[in-house]
């Protein structure tokens, strides 16, 4: 038996996005985004008001990083979701986390978050809140990779939110492979 819920955002993981971009005098800010995901290849899509700092900062600058928040900074991906740069200018100094600047693209990367999206601004569109944005590159830590040079989410551990209980998970264990058990049944 099912039972209806209603319409809720509710979609299995949520990747906590911690969204860092650089303001009008260099200064570097971030935010915790739950709604965006991968939209093409290269293309990240982000659903942001322009009323966050950081949207502001996206539109002057054309730029952006996008990181995956880990187990390790919890709280610091938490509390850059629930304090606004608009009051609190100085969030990077509160969490205690670093900036490096991106090499390829004018936005700041999170030293201590491991895998981060080098992204410049494509467009974005007021009504629908939707920000897409070009990847322009992808870079790890390599502590998070295997020796293949792949990422090892055992190492990594991402965290998702889970929008229904207002919480914090990690990923789980492999259940299974992708473009390969489901020719079993070809």
């Amino acid at each position: 038996m099912r039972k209806n819920l209603g319409a809720k955002p509710l979609m299995y993981p949520q990747p906590v996005l911690i969204i860092a971009t650089y303001d009008q005098e260099g200064k570097a800010d971030a935010m915790n985004a739950a709604w965006g995901g991968i939209a093409d290849y290269k293309q990240v899509a982000l659903y942001l008001s322009k009323g966050h700092k950081t949207m502001q900062n996206i539109l002057e600058r054309g730029a952006f990083t996008v990181s995956m928040a880990d187990a390790k900074h919890v709280i610091e991906a938490d509390y850059f979701g629930v304090v606004s740069a608009n009051k609190n200018p100085d969030k990077f100094v509160k969490s205690g986390l670093h900036v490096s600047k991106s090499e390829l693209v004018d936005a700041p990367m999170i030293d201590e978050l491991p895998l981060t999206m080098e992204c410049k601004m494509i467009t974005y569109d007021e009504d629908s809140e939707l920000l897409l944005g070009e990847i322009v590159n992808v870079s790890a830590d390599e502590n998070i990779l295997d020796e293949d040079g792949k990422i090892d989410l055992d190492k990594f551990h991402p965290i998702c939110f889970d929008p229904m209980n207002s919480v914090y998970v990690t990923l789980g264990k492999k259940v299974g492979n992708a473009f390969k058990d489901g020719l079993k049944l070809k």
